[in-house]
């Protein structure tokens, strides 16, 4: 079965957590593409949404779907999400749409942070993927010389800037065995808008699709 299919199965399982008359943080990707889509099904049993980019906020327009600022809403009851990656410990890498600002804004304003994902995304260890790091545009040059200290290897990401006016620089060859001590790490680094390590403000839930069934991990 595709990985397709299986994020659509974690999309649904999500919306068992969501109640009614709720305004929810909604966000950007593949994945949350597949929520929006299943959330446009239950709309008239939701207040709005708050999402974490322009892309998910046109697509939940498109479905009808009220879109409101967290300036408007106040602390939401849940934010569902995916990841790039993901551990058992709910840890995650996340920014591989480039919109990881915004998206740890809304999970920090959210009660209950929900991670939907295809199995492929757990890993043992966060770092295979590239860490995104979104960069305010005149430190990108400083920025990438601390990360090389870190041990990784920064390439630009070209071509994209973020819905913040910002670029990325994803980080190969990462080692992070330890997610919550290099997020403080990253955060201190001058520049840095955020990284893409969901860590310090983890998921509580993990939805991984399966093909014919979900496994939740919290």
């Amino acid at each position: 079965m595709s990985a397709n299919q299986q994020k659509l199965n974690a999309a649904r399982a999500a919306m068992e957590h969501i109640e009614r008359d709720w305004i929810i943080g909604v966000g950007t990707g593949s994945t949350a593409n597949h929520f929006i889509d299943v959330l446009a099904e239950h709309k008239g049993e939701i207040d709005g949404a708050v999402a974490s980019s322009e892309a998910s906020a046109q697509r939940l327009t498109n479905h009808g779907i009220r879109v409101l600022g967290l300036d408007q809403t106040g602390d939401l009851p849940v934010y569902v999400d995916g990841a790039d990656e993901a551990t058992k410990h709910l840890h995650l890498i996340k920014g591989g749409g480039a919109a990881l600002t915004r998206e740890k804004i809304v999970a920090a304003a959210s009660k209950k942070f929900i991670c939907i994902a295809d199995l492929s995304k757990l890993v043992p260890v966060l770092g295979k993927f590239p860490l995104p790091i979104e960069v305010i545009p005149m430190a990108r040059s400083y920025v990438a010389r601390q990360l090389f200290k870190l041990g990784g290897r920064p390439v630009f990401r070209d071509g994209c800037i973020t819905d913040n006016g910002n670029e990325i620089l994803d980080v190969h060859d990462l080692d992070i065995p330890n997610p919550v001590e290099m997020e403080t790490k990253l955060n201190q680094i001058v520049g840095i808008v955020t990284n893409g390590l969901f860590a310090a403000r983890p998921a509580n839930l993990l939805i991984l699709g399966e093909d014919n069934r979900v496994q939740e991990i919290s």
